[in-house]
């Protein structure tokens, strides 16, 4: 079967690995990225979540 002509190959290719080799750039670009904190007011942490269904929700399922 053609799937199975490489099976036997197929696995033995490793993944690339990448490895941090100058550390002080590498650090610098992160910093360069800047913030990226997200600040939530109390009010909009209260409508975060939707309010609690009252309906039974095989009630909502549309027969075919």
């Amino acid at each position: 079967m053609p799937f199975k002509h490489n099976a036997a190959r197929r696995h033995r290719i490793g993944r690339m690995k990448f490895k941090v080799t100058n550390w002080p750039e590498y650090e610098a670009g992160l910093r360069r990225r800047g913030s990226l904190t997200l600040w939530l007011t109390p009010e909009a942490l209260a409508m975060w979540l939707a309010p609690r269904r009252t309906t039974l929700v095989a009630s909502l399922v549309i027969p075919i």
